[in-house]
């Protein structure tokens, strides 16, 4: 599984990848249904998740109902307890909007749920993330997952978040970063392809973030939780939604006026 899984990443697109994989999701979900892992996203439970990585292969971190990864699952479990996400109104700005998380959020009448992109043709809105067309103070809740890495100008982007989302909102600001660097690390002039895949973990990664990015996203204005939510879960459960251990949910909240 893991030899194809890489040959199919080498041979087809990541656009066309997932549109085969859309295609074939309703037969994988009952296919694979068994009581070994646990979706919480869709709440449906599967004898193993599908291999996925772009340089190395992880074994049982798709799930074959939704399509999450690993972070989309901790994140799911974050907001189902610990917030008030899933009970009381809100408007939610998703940037870059992934279908495991929008399929379900589009589906909640309680959410005023707007999805975001330049490009993506699953995006409610046709924008930019360093000049978006929203006023002020728009947002409740901002989802924005591993895109920022993407980003050339990550500090516009940034202060572009922190300007649409109201006052005690919340943003959950996630990127990939490696623990073990203490300054994020960039180079531009690393042009090779297979060389910046090497580096930075894919070949469109602008950037490795190291664990300034939490001081950063605090010269933003942000008051920042460098949560690790995988500390309130134990050994089973992690294994049971397939999460990483060490994965950072960065919770950022727009501090109340006067409270700066």
């Amino acid at each position: 599984m893991k030899r194809i899984a890489r040959w199919m990443l080498s041979m087809f697109p990541r656009t066309w990848l997932q549109h085969i994989a859309n295609m074939l999701l309703p037969f994988l979900d009952v296919w694979y249904r068994g009581n070994r892992f646990t979706d919480p996203i869709n709440g449906k439970s599967y004898r193993r998740f599908l291999p996925y990585g772009y340089v190395n292969i992880r074994p049982n971190v798709l799930s074959p109902g939704t399509l999450s990864l690993e972070r989309h699952r901790l994140i799911w479990l974050y907001l189902q307890r610990k917030t008030n996400f899933f009970k009381s109104p809100k408007k939610v700005l998703h940037m870059a909007p992934e279908k495991a998380f929008l399929t379900q959020l589009k589906k909640m009448r309680h959410l005023d749920y707007v999805s975001c992109d330049l490009e993506s043709p699953l995006a409610d809105v046709k924008a930019d993330i360093c000049d978006l067309p929203f006023a002020d103070a728009s947002f409740d809740w901002i989802l924005c997952n591993h895109v920022l890495e993407h980003i050339p100008n990550d500090t516009k982007a940034m202060q572009e978040l922190y300007r649409v989302l109201k006052p005690g909102g919340k943003a959950l600001l996630q990127v990939p970063i490696d623990i073990n660097r203490t300054v994020t690390f960039e180079d531009d002039s690393i042009t090779d392809k297979a060389a910046r895949t090497k580096i930075f973990g894919q070949y469109d990664h602008v950037r490795v973030y190291g664990i300034d990015y939490f001081n950063k996203l605090r010269s933003i204005g942000f008051e920042v939780d460098e949560l690790q939510f995988t500390t309130s879960l134990n050994a089973e459960e992690r294994l049971r939604y397939g999460v990483v251990e060490n994965e950072y949910i960065p919770v950022c909240i727009r501090p109340m006026e006067g409270q700066k």
